[in-house]
């Protein structure tokens, strides 16, 4: 329960870093929008993004992994899709702003995870 709570957080912070750096990236909500939107993000990548990176394998074997940013590219529009469903208010304006913020979102999530990566395999000091 502690992992799933740290990497909700670890999603949050890196999704508000995206809005607050990416022009072009929008919230109009409060706090408590972050936090469904980094549920939205989190269920996705653990339901969504095995299945894809399955299926485009050959492609980021081609590409050397560079494909991986158009699948986090295509979560991203997916989750504001989802967000502005549910009606809160996550706004992308276009492919390369997705782009971009999917590039946010993965560096600020991959620093995050290095920082916390104890809590993460369950160790203790």
């Amino acid at each position: 329960m502690t992992k799933f709570i740290i990497r909700w957080a670890i999603n949050a912070v890196a999704l508000y870093a995206a809005v607050v750096t990416v022009p072009g990236i929008e919230l109009r909500g409060d706090w408590t929008s972050v936090l469904w939107l980094a549920l939205i993000i989190g269920l996705l990548n653990a339901l969504v993004r095995p299945l894809l990176k399955f299926l485009t394998c050959p492609l980021i074997v081609l590409t050397l992994g560079l494909f991986t940013i158009l699948i986090n590219t295509g979560l991203l529009l997916l989750t504001s899709r989802i967000g502005q469903a549910f009606g809160l208010g996550l706004t992308v304006d276009g492919f390369w702003t997705a782009v971009l913020g999917s590039l946010v979102i993965s560096l600020v999530s991959v620093v995050l995870s290095l920082f916390l990566k104890d809590e993460l395999k369950g160790k203790k000091k």
